[in-house]
């Protein structure tokens, strides 16, 4: 059941700041029985992307992104949430890109996310996190293997290196 605690309303009503709080807010209880691979809460995954958004010069918009960009591929949130959401559009526009839609391709997962402005430098943050060596040594090899490989093939679509 998607989360439904949020207050929806007019993309004119985002107010940067306090509006971020309240994102990072929705996606914290939405995402707060989560646990990763690693079987760590999920929340801290979402932070280390907002943060990496930051990092690489993401204005609040983005980082509202890296916070949601997993909501709706997890099902805590769903597209008429997201629709009715008192966010910029270009928040809505990265996180519909940077969901991964069942059976699809990395290719063309790759392609919508360039043709999205903003949405390569969010996905840069995940791939960056995700693929943190620190994180992928707590799982077992074959895992950590596997997960190594489809991170390096998708920074490839993306034109990112290791050090993005």
């Amino acid at each position: 059941m998607p989360y439904e605690g949020h207050r929806q309303g007019r993309a004119e009503a985002w107010e940067g700041g306090s509006a971020l709080a309240e994102v990072e807010a929705v996606a914290r209880a939405g995402h707060a029985a989560q646990r990763d691979k690693a079987g760590r809460p999920y929340a801290e995954h979402l932070q280390a992307v907002a943060e990496g958004v930051r990092a690489r010069g993401g204005a609040d918009d983005l980082v509202a992104a890296g916070w949601l960009h997993d909501a709706l591929e997890d099902g805590v949130l769903d597209e008429s949430w997201l629709e009715a959401a008192a966010l910029p559009q270009r928040t809505k526009d990265v996180v519909r890109a940077v969901t991964k839609r069942p059976g699809e391709a990395p290719e063309a997962y790759a392609r919508r996310i360039l043709a999205t402005p903003g949405a390569r430098l969010v996905k840069a943050a995940d791939l960056a996190h995700n693929a943190d060596p620190a994180r992928l040594a707590v799982l077992d090899e074959p895992t950590a293997r596997r997960l190594t490989a489809k991170y390096a093939a998708m920074r490839g679509y993306l034109g990112l290196t290791a050090e993005d």
